[in-house]
């Protein structure tokens, strides 16, 4: 069964006129678990958005600015109700659907949409736009007057595209007019709140200024009350009539348009006007007022304690860090969360130590202990490098000694396990003036039978090292150990040694 689509464009009017809250958001919290492990026990949590207290009246347009990974596009889609908040509670026309399921959020679809951020993933591309802007009609149910197709096409008209463009794909549209198509959607059940994410951010200049236009004359047509969330403080001033600055989860200063931009009082929404560049050519030469934040936003994931802008703010002091400053109204119409606001009183005048002038002093005496530290490394390296340099000359020239007295050496001891050409290249492994190759080899060709001589039964041995060290007269106790060194040449000619007996022979 449907039922004829309703018209709710005088009803808007006259409770823009009364400016009654059409939303009213209490305490809305979305915090993000983080798992880990086999069982997926939860260790942390992202705190996307973290106490958020806000209304808005009918007819009016409320804008959401903030940095990048602030919780702006979490908010719209839980005011929505595209997601479940973790704690808080979300009131639309005095009632509670924070938690209302799938059956309960269906009749309120119809009073709330959402315009996605980007134009090219939330279009499908295997419909057609009068498949995609005809969608909301089929699923509430409801028949618009001379059918869902004329009703489309005058949408189309309305969003300022050829209603010829029925039976196109979203592949054929340009980013604009994929916003556009977006946008027709979202109006097709005449609904009362429309969340807008982002609806310009991916369009260039002129299409983002046809865009904004589009938007204003359809809520003074038909009554729109609208949340819009955006970076470009230009098209969030032209379009909003009340500005809210969120940073890391909170809201830190909401206030009235013309308020925010003459007379900013939270240090960090001072610091976004600064960066919003003034299309006048008198001020080319003029100095910048630019406030340049130090630091990067803190992990959302352990937000600081207080309040969560004093490790980037020039005003910070020790009650910043301890205690979260509450958003009150210091001014009709503007509230901010800060214990020491710009262009107003102060409210803890009784801290007046600087947080950054702590952590100046900090970083001096750090300087000072790191200049010291620095002074003593170098002493000690020039030290280290004269003593070195000792170690290095004298070690070199141990090392050739030992080398070349073990290289006669130690080739006749090792007896029935190496040959001689083996030998001589494990003993010379670190040569001072020749390699450890040429060495073993020198030394492999002086060890063994022909070292030892034809009576190497009965006279003492004497090993000729021509190049790796001193010759050395060997022990009348090696007699035996010549011997073996013999047996062992030929037992490495029986298993295919057949270099060092070559060797052997040519001598």
């Amino acid at each position: 069964m449907t039922t004829p689509a309703k018209s709710d464009g005088a009803a808007l009017t006259k409770d823009a006129a009364d400016g009654a809250p059409l939303l009213k958001v209490t305490g809305l919290k979305k915090h993000f678990p983080i798992k880990k492990g086999l069982f997926q026990r939860q260790v942390g949590a992202v705190h996307a958005v973290d106490g958020l207290d806000f209304e808005v009246r009918a007819g009016e347009t409320l804008g959401v600015v903030g940095e990048s990974g602030c919780g702006k596009s979490t908010m719209g889609r839980l005011i929505t109700r595209l997601m479940e908040p973790t704690s808080g509670r979300i009131e639309f026309e005095g009632k509670d659907i924070t938690h209302l399921g799938v059956a309960g959020m269906r009749p309120m679809r119809r009073d709330v949409q959402m315009i996605f951020q980007d134009p090219y993933s939330s279009l499908n591309p295997r419909h057609t736009i009068g498949t995609i802007v005809g969608a909301p009609f089929r699923l509430q149910g409801v028949e618009p007057e001379g059918g869902i197709k004329k009703e489309v096409q005058r949408l189309l008209s309305v969003v300022g595209l050829n209603p010829e463009h029925y039976n196109r794909y979203p592949h054929e549209f340009s980013g604009g007019q994929r916003q556009r198509i977006g946008i027709a959607r979202a109006l097709a059940l005449k609904p009362k709140l429309v969340v807008a994410d982002e609806p310009v951010s991916a369009l260039d200049v002129s299409i983002q200024a046809q865009v904004v236009n589009l938007l204003d004359d359809l809520q003074q047509e038909l009554g729109l009350t609208y949340v819009i969330i955006a970076h470009d403080l230009s098209v969030v001033r032209h379009v909003s009539d009340r500005i809210a600055v969120m940073y890391l989860g909170k809201i830190v200063e909401l206030a009235d348009r013309d308020a925010l931009y003459k007379t900013p009082m939270h240090p960090y929404t001072k610091a976004l006007m600064s960066a919003v560049p003034i299309p006048d050519p008198r001020r080319k030469n003029a100095k910048s007022e630019r406030i340049l934040l130090k630091g990067d936003v803190p992990s959302p994931i352990s937000p600081p304690s207080g309040c969560r802008f004093h490790t980037r703010c020039w005003k910070a002091t020790e009650i910043c860090r301890r205690v979260e400053p509450p958003l009150k109204e210091l001014r009709p119409g503007q509230r901010v969360a800060c214990h020491h606001p710009e262009n107003f009183a102060d409210q803890a005048p009784h801290d007046t130590v600087l947080l950054s002038a702590m952590k100046d002093a900090a970083g001096r005496g750090a300087e000072d202990a790191l200049a010291k530290s620095g002074e003593t490394s170098a002493a000690v390296k020039a030290v280290t490098k004269e003593d070195g340099k000792g170690s290095v000359e004298k070690t070199g020239k141990g090392s050739v000694e030992k080398t070349g007295k073990g290289a006669g050496g130690k080739s006749v001891e090792k007896v029935g396990e190496k040959s001689g050409k083996e030998a001589g290249q494990k003993t010379v492994e670190k040569p001072g003036e020749k390699s450890g190759k040429e060495s073993g080899k020198e030394t492999g060709k002086k060890t063994g039978k022909e070292a030892a001589g034809p009576d190497a039964g009965d006279a003492p041995v004497a090993v000729d090292v021509e190049r790796t060290g001193p010759a050395r007269k060997a022990d009348p106790s090696d007699e035996d150990q010549g011997s073996g060194m013999d047996r062992d040449s030929g037992s490495s000619q029986d298993s295919g040694s057949s270099q060092d007996s070559d060797d052997f022979d040519d001598d």
